[in-house]
């Protein structure tokens, strides 16, 4: 028996059903919607509470300490304590062998107290950065509310990482720990000389005697005492510190506050539209910021109960996991319903799925013809909604009380002004195509680019907007519809690449002189990565070859972050300075226009 099972208390499970029905009616705009029959939201009104919202509203139901102190942390777990909810189950955690473990908020408040004081222990600090490298186990999920409990930044990280992605993550961000699991250790002590910051790993499930000074998680709570007092932070005290991708040097770390948890209390209650009896599911993987915001803070603070799945995708275990569990609102990614589109009808006829009553999408743009599909197996549409890393909340979505528009990223949410403007900051009239851009000033806005100030006012080059980085338009109802990125970031399977990782990756190789990497579209996960090299001097290209790179690169990066096609040239376009064109490659795969070429250098 591990010992966050001897430690925590008995836990009773819960099921709960619902159920919803919607179909398809024309509308006046010509546009296909798919409108909802009357079933009541925690949003009823958009149209009125969007006039009238003002986000002093949301903070009343947030619980702050004296001096106006708050903790995220407190708020998604340690206030349930004295409203009903200490036995109520907070996770269900359903491991890669399909075993099921339950804990109450009673379960994670005392073992979130036992790591908090043995990380205070060993001299972990206010603002010290504290990495968490697991699969979706029960330690993620105590460890992630540990960390912020005292007061610590939390650093998430996705279990697929290679040892390439974690030395740039843990090396920039001067980690002070990390908390990671016996199999994926190997990958740390492979870069540790190159993190000298780095003075603890804590081990689950550790088997082996101590190396470089590993402490094992287990051997830690039992020796730690149960009673912690929250730490009472600012609100513009750091949170967690997200890497995110971008189109030029190593990703980036977006740094969150305390503050974040006022948008995303009310943003999972609006858009998810919990309330009490449901069972929820995010499928995605709290490595990325909706696996933590919407997957931990924003769940819990509503006092929902979680579902986590440490399995891998498959259309039949998906939906047994569904039907197990009882899950009434299911988040998950467009690439996953395509590959359940794809598993074929026939597959869902085989399960209840009785239920489901909300299903929600995120990541990338949600294909028309899957809502489709979803309304017709399923029997509920399928609700899209856009946000960002930086955003740290949702900020446009198809909300429950609202028509759905097929393709539509849906309405700006109450508090937040969204909208399409040109290349100087002017609004754009319904029907033409500008840049995507926030009016700054939601609750979970981006504070900072971890050490990178001139990467953060990128963000704000347009005086008075958030610029997005992606591309929109506006219908006359109010509905935005995304049109791509306006720079070369690949999304893949709802995961954010920047090519020049992959790039760096691939010129590690000896085979490899030079790279360059483009999004190239693929029905299922939206882009893949295509990669154009150029081989050194007396290489031969071969399909052996290629896959040794293809493979080499997956273990270095991510296994969402390979190129699954690789085309050897001669030579890549550049600019004069040297900058490799991705545009002209993208232009040249996709047999687009290749624009304004003045500046290749074509010696």
């Amino acid at each position: 028996m591990k010992v966050v099972d001897k430690l925590k208390g008995n836990s009773k499970e819960g099921s709960f059903r619902a159920s919803g029905s919607s179909t398809h009616v024309p509308h006046a705009s010509g546009k296909e919607i798919i409108k909802k029959f009357p079933l009541k939201a925690n949003l009823e009104d958009y149209e009125a509470t969007y006039a009238s919202f003002s986000w002093d509203q949301a903070r009343k139901e947030i619980s702050w300490f004296a001096e106006g102190k708050v903790n995220a942390a407190f708020n998604a777990v340690d206030r349930h304590m004295n409203d009903g909810r200490r036995n109520k189950v907070a996770l269900y955690s359903v491991n890669a062998q399909n075993q099921l473990e339950t804990f109450t908020f009673q379960d994670i408040y005392y073992l979130s107290n036992r790591l908090g004081n043995a990380l205070k222990g060993l001299g972990v600090e206010k603002g010290d950065r504290v990495f968490v490298f697991m699969p979706r186990i029960p330690e993620l999920y105590i460890s992630t509310v540990a960390i912020a409990k005292i007061g610590a930044v939390v650093g998430p990280l996705f279990s697929a990482f290679g040892p390439d992605a974690l030395k740039d993550r843990l090396s920039d961000s001067g980690a002070k720990v990390v908390i990671t699991t016996q199999e994926l250790k190997p990958k740390l002590d492979e870069i540790r000389e190159h993190l000298p910051e780095l003075e603890y790993v804590i081990v689950v499930n550790s088997n082996e005697e101590s190396k470089n000074g590993d402490l094992s998680f287990d051997e830690l709570l039992v020796d730690a005492s149960e009673q912690l007092s929250c730490t009472h932070m600012d609100a513009e005290d750091p949170l967690y510190l997200l890497y995110t991708s971008g189109t030029t040097g190593k990703a980036k770390g977006i740094l969150h506050v305390h503050n974040d948890i006022v948008g995303l209390h009310a943003t999972t209650k609006w858009v998810l539209d919990l309330r009490e009896d449901d069972v929820y599911w995010c499928t995605a993987d709290p490595g990325w910021v909706t696996g933590t915001a919407y997957g931990i803070f924003g769940p819990w603070s509503n006092g929902a109960s979680i579902v986590a799945y440490e399995g891998r995708f498959g259309a039949a275990e998906w939906y047994q996991l569904i039907d197990r569990l009882h899950v009434t609102v299911w988040y998950t990614a467009p690439t996953a319903l395509r590959l359940l589109m794809k598993a074929g009808d026939e597959e869902v006829t085989k399960h209840s799925l009785e239920s489901l009553r909300h299903i929600l999408s995120v990541g990338e743009p949600l294909n028309p013809e899957v809502i489709r599909w979803g309304m017709k197996v399923y029997g509920l549409p399928i609700h899209d909604n856009w946000w960002q890393t930086e955003t740290g909340m949702q900020l446009v979505s198809n909300l429950p009380c609202l028509p759905v528009k097929p393709g539509s990223m849906g309405k700006p949410l109450p508090g937040v002004y969204v909208t399409v403007v040109d290349d100087d900051g002017n609004e754009l009239a319904p029907g033409q195509l500008g840049r995507l851009v926030v009016r700054p000033g939601w609750p979970s806005m981006l504070r900072q680019v971890w050490r990178n100030e001139e990467k953060f006012n990128e963000y704000f080059r347009i005086p008075g907007w958030y610029f997005s980085g992606d591309n929109a338009w506006k219908d006359a109802d109010g509905y935005l519809w995304f049109v791509g990125r306006a720079d070369d970031v690949i999304n893949t399977a709802g995961h954010r690449v920047g090519p020049f990782e992959v790039e760096s990756a691939l010129v590690e190789h000896e085979a490899v002189a030079e790279a360059g990497v483009i999004g190239k579209p693929d029905e299922e996960r939206g882009e893949i990565i295509k990669a154009f090299i150029v081989l050194n001097h007396g290489i031969k290209s071969s399909p052996k070859l290629l896959d040794e790179i293809r493979e080499y690169t997956k273990r270095r990066l991510a296994a969402h972050a390979y190129p699954r096609e690789i085309e050897v040239k001669d030579s890549l376009p550049k600019t004069r300075s040297g900058k490799i064109m991705r545009r002209l490659l993208k232009a040249w795969e996709l047999g687009l226009p290749t624009g304004d070429t003045s500046s290749l250098d074509e010696e």
